[in-house]
């Protein structure tokens, strides 16, 4: 049983968004799992000015995205950095045991967008990793696209739903 919390954030998330040109961005989960989160973060005067989320996975997930960046937006680098797990899931009022690894992806992805944040305040230069995933035909002769799970076109080279390179002929 979720809380009133979890569904008012599930049903109205707030802060959703792909922000463009965030200062830092950090991404977690598993397209196989089917959790992924990313967390943009733009900050000014040491503090996280805005903050907005793009989830795919169940409601937890999403509730988990939403309060996070209500519970980050506006605080010091050093106290965004102290929202743990455990601060997540009593801020939604709980969470089912068999949820609460979302409230861990919510503080991890959070903490990467900081951390992505400092390396480039400290001119570390990185380029966006290339997916490891394999890409199988694990549904039969249908493809699917490995970052959505939404059936992709066979020659198609970006996903239709989600917008990403498919790295290989399908």
């Amino acid at each position: 049983m979720y809380s009133e919390t979890v569904m008012d954030h599930f049903k109205n998330p707030r802060n959703v968004g792909e922000m463009k040109d965030p200062d830092g961005m950090g991404e977690v989960g598993n397209p196989i799992c089917g959790d992924m989160m990313t967390i943009y973060i733009k900050v000014k005067d040491d503090h996280i000015d805005d903050i907005s989320f793009l989830t795919f996975g169940c409601g937890a997930a999403i509730a988990v995205s939403s309060i996070i960046t209500e519970m980050a937006r506006g605080k010091t680098l050093d106290d965004a950095q102290k929202i743990t797990n455990k601060s997540v899931a009593e801020a939604l009022e709980g969470l089912p045991k068999n949820k609460l690894h979302c409230s861990n992806l919510g503080a991890d992805a959070l903490h990467m967008a900081i951390k992505d944040y400092m390396d480039r305040k400290a001119g570390v230069v990185r380029t966006e990793p290339k997916r490891s995933d394999k890409h199988e035909h694990s549904h039969g002769d249908v493809c699917y696209c490995p970052y959505c799970d939404v059936e992709a076109d066979e020659k198609a080279p970006v996903c239709v739903n989600c917008g990403r390179d498919l790295d290989e002929a399908h």
